[in-house]
């Protein structure tokens, strides 16, 4: 096993002996976390390898990208806008964003692009790598895509396209493009190691991602004829590289190269986020509290942003899922931390979070990534700690 850096306040030690058995019983390769109660950090830890080709090891200033859990990121700076009056979640999106009425969608509320209610999750027609990765083109053809169902009428991740989406208010509001948004907005005041879109002279610090695959092995047909409907309904999604599901996880034909110095640098305000532990715990954390005298949301933003939006079967994931605006919200799906907990994990483990009544913010990242559709193993042994710690 590696040798775990970093420190605990007193009584946080379980904290730590759950982040070593990561890497016992887990597979963990390299990984950080953090934790921040009521402002201060009582958590910070790091250990393994970075770069299993090299051999690099995990050090304190490593940074990782987290796929989904940069959701959370951009959802922040949604309704950090709305604080301030800036941006009316409930007014139309072609307000603020003429082009995106065509095809039936000049009602589509701000919220439902927040609560996967929109029906863009994927397009009809083929996109490029080129495409995705150039901001302008992107966001032309997603204002003028067809909903694949009657937006509002169920919701369905957006797993790829949110960011765009979101995104593209964001811009349209503040006049700045999503990364320069979080770079003023929420790295600077807060001193954050977070971005999206990574200045090439970061890069040496990023772990590279030991990737999984987003489709599945499909099992005998007889094996799948034996299941129950609901089963063989996920099945046909995450094996058929022709279902919504397959075409809204992965975008792109051909697939992105998620480790690569294109993607890293481009802004995919979903899921392209690089960051480190210890600055997703400190964002969280000044979401629901004062770190350093800064508070991001008020308590009235975060309980406007943590009203549930979507709840139910998911026409993208299948499963259950549960959603406010822009975060996932306690449920089996997506286990987090108390009834009023709200974050978003990224495909693979990594996850950000916070909970205002226990006035924590939480922070894991890794490099290899597990497939687990619901609660990683390794932050739920992390986050059963803290509930430990804390007498939860």
């Amino acid at each position: 096993m590696p040798e775990i850096h970093g420190e605990v306040a007193k009584d946080f030690e379980p904290v730590r002996d759950a982040f070593a058995r990561n890497f016992e019983k887990h597979e963990e390769v390299g990984a950080a976390f953090a934790l921040y109660l009521q402002g201060s950090k009582v958590v910070d830890l790091w250990a393994g390898t970075a770069d299993v080709d090299t051999g690099r090891e995990w050090e304190e200033n490593t940074l990782q990208a987290v796929f989904s859990t940069t959701k959370g990121i951009t959802a922040i700076c949604a309704h950090l806008l709305a604080q301030r009056g800036e941006l009316d979640l409930d007014a139309p999106v072609a307000n603020y964003w003429p082009e995106f009425k065509a095809a039936g969608k000049e009602n589509v509320p701000v919220r439902w692009l927040l609560g996967h209610r929109t029906g863009l999750p994927a397009f009809h027609d083929t996109v490029t790598p080129d495409e995705a990765l150039d901001w302008d083109r992107i966001t032309a053809r997603l204002a003028a895509e067809e909903p694949w169902w009657e937006p509002g009428s169920t919701h369905g991740y957006h797993a790829i396209t949110y960011g765009w989406l979101v995104g593209e208010v964001i811009r349209r509001v503040s006049g700045k493009n999503i990364g320069t948004f979080v770079a003023d907005e929420l790295a600077g005041p807060l001193g954050l190691d977070t971005y999206i879109g990574l200045p090439e002279s970061e890069e040496p610090r990023v772990a590279p991602l030991i990737q999984m695959s987003i489709q599945g092995e499909r099992p005998a047909q007889d094996v799948i004829d034996a299941m129950p409907p609901e089963m063989r309904e996920a099945i046909e999604a995450f094996t058929n590289p022709d279902s919504l599901t397959q075409k809204a996880l992965r975008v792109t034909d051909p697939a992105l190269d998620w480790n690569s110095r294109e993607v890293h640098a481009a802004e995919i305000p979903a899921a392209n986020g690089i960051t480190s532990a210890r600055s997703l715990a400190k964002l969280y954390a000044a979401c629901v509290g004062e770190v350093d005298g800064i508070q991001i949301l008020s308590p009235e933003t975060v309980a406007a942003a943590t009203k549930e939006v979507s709840n139910g079967p998911d026409k993208v994931l299948i499963a259950p899922t549960r959603f406010g605006s822009g975060f996932f919200l306690q449920s089996m799906f997506s286990p987090l931390f108390g009834p009023n907990s709200f974050g978003h994990a990224g495909a693979g483990g990594s996850l950000g979070m916070a909970d205002p009544d226990a006035e924590i913010g939480y922070g894991y990242v890794m490099n290899k990534m597990q497939a687990n559709l619901s609660g990683d193993p390794r932050t739920l042994g992390l986050t059963e700690a803290v509930k430990e710690c804390l007498s939860y």
